[in-house]
């Protein structure tokens, strides 16, 4: 990353991906002034016991003062909250950028508050792990991994420009893609399989005491998998499912005729219909692999 690329980075929300920001920051770009604002005092304290910050507050409208990058690394449902308070302290020319998983929802909450003079870039970097707060954090996260923008017709192309290189200097390969077209994406990819997860390890705790204990101890291989994946942030994941319900549902729709058509193959004893399924499904995690996602 260039070393003048942003002189003030305000950090909105500094768990996971935020504070890994932060420490890519740290590491590239020693000269930039970092500001990592959260609501909990503890948050707060971590961040200063871990120096991933040059400045603590709770209060969004200080942390953007003077900042030309603003991201915001909150639960999606905080956006407009966020939106309201930050954006009569935004300095000129200031970009303001996200890192949620719903894109249309961070367009709608976000951009009717936006100042003429600054800049919007909605982004995602599709990058995670089933642990939130800024002790979780690590400055590789981002390595190798997608960062898909979305920005408006009239953005700046100046400010997708920047934003393109703050996350390809943090390690990723960014592309550009109508909002939109992304959120059916990643209802796909992320969306639907943290859906499926959660009901699956639900599933294990309705069970009866006994065989939920065993199913405990015998957890490798799938089941250990999925309980990684149901592991995320609640919060978190409660606003991406209401904030991408309508291609989310589309998508549960089509998955539980999928899962009608091999619950009946299975009735049937229909062996050759469940192993062309399979291997289509093994190709797929091999071009996974091949394109080093894995």
């Amino acid at each position: 990353m260039s070393m003048a690329l942003f002189d003030r980075v305000a950090l909105i929300g500094i768990g996971l991906i935020g504070s890994s920001l932060a420490r890519v920051l740290r590491r590239d770009s020693p000269d930039t002034v970092i500001v990592a604002c959260a609501r909990r005092a503890e948050t707060l304290e971590a961040v200063r016991r871990l120096g991933i910050a040059d400045e603590t507050t709770d209060d969004p409208a200080a942390a953007v003062a003077g900042a030309d990058l603003v991201v915001l690394a909150t639960p999606l449902s905080a956006y407009a909250e966020i939106g309201r308070r930050i954006a009569p302290a935004l300095r000129e020319g200031a970009i303001v950028t996200d890192v949620g998983s719903v894109k249309g929802a961070a367009i709608r909450d976000l951009l009717p508050l936006m100042p003429f003079h600054a800049h919007f870039v909605p982004g995602h970097p599709v990058a995670g792990t089933e642990h939130s707060g800024p002790d979780s954090g690590f400055a590789e996260l981002f390595r190798d991994r997608w960062c898909i923008l979305t920005p408006l017709p009239q953005t700046s192309p100046e400010a997708v420009a920047k934003v393109t290189a703050l996350w390809e200097g943090a390690g990723m390969r960014v592309v550009t893609m109508a909002a939109d077209h992304h959120d059916k994406v990643l209802a796909v990819t992320s969306h639907l399989p943290h859906l499926i997860a959660y009901t699956i390890v639900g599933t294990a705790t309705d069970l009866g005491h006994d065989l939920q204990s065993e199913v405990v101890a015998f957890s490798a291989g799938g089941f250990r998998d999925f309980t990684r994946i149901a592991a995320s942030d609640p919060v978190m994941w409660r606003d991406i499912f209401l904030s991408n319900r309508e291609a989310v549902l589309e998508l549960l729709q089509r998955f539980s005729e999928d899962l009608t058509a091999l619950q009946r193959a299975i009735r049937r004893g229909e062996g050759d219909t469940l192993e062309q399924r399979f291997a289509q499904t093994r190709a797929i995690r091999r071009s996974i692999i091949e394109a080093k996602q894995a």
